[in-house]
């Protein structure tokens, strides 16, 4: 004879979604993912776009605040490159300018992950220049 606790049937395993960022929009999050990687191409141009866009918009702080955080990254990658330039003049810049397009590549690829996953990323090195 089967018991009541028997014929339950067992509950599903969760499925992963994220929490997203507190008052934050899917596609808030999505501009923001999008501006990370967008680093890798553009460089600092989206990321300066999508901030001089929103910058005067409460309702848009999540997205202010991931612009700047790519755009400050973005503005360090670019002084890297111009110390490679300079140091290219004594061949190391030559080798330096790969190792930090690598760089520049990775972060943004995890930065772009990490936003999409958990709404929000600080880059592990930059220059905060704009606050």
């Amino acid at each position: 004879m089967s018991t009541p606790s028997d014929q339950i049937p067992p509950a599903p395993p969760p499925s992963y979604d994220p929490p997203p960022a507190s008052g934050t929009s899917t596609d808030d999050r999505n501009i923001a993912m999008l501006t990370h990687l967008s680093g890798i191409i553009f460089s600092i141009i989206v990321p300066l776009i999508v901030w001089l866009i929103h910058k005067d918009r409460a309702e848009k702080a999540y997205l202010v605040t991931e612009a700047k955080e790519a755009l400050n990254f973005q503005i360090t990658v670019l002084i890297g490159y111009v110390i490679c330039w300079v140091l290219t003049f004594v061949v190391i810049g030559a080798f330096l300018t790969p190792l930090l397009w690598i760089a520049n590549l990775i972060f943004c690829i995890v930065a772009a992950i990490k936003v999409s996953q958990t709404g929000t990323y600080k880059y592990p090195f930059a220059l905060r220049l704009v606050a």
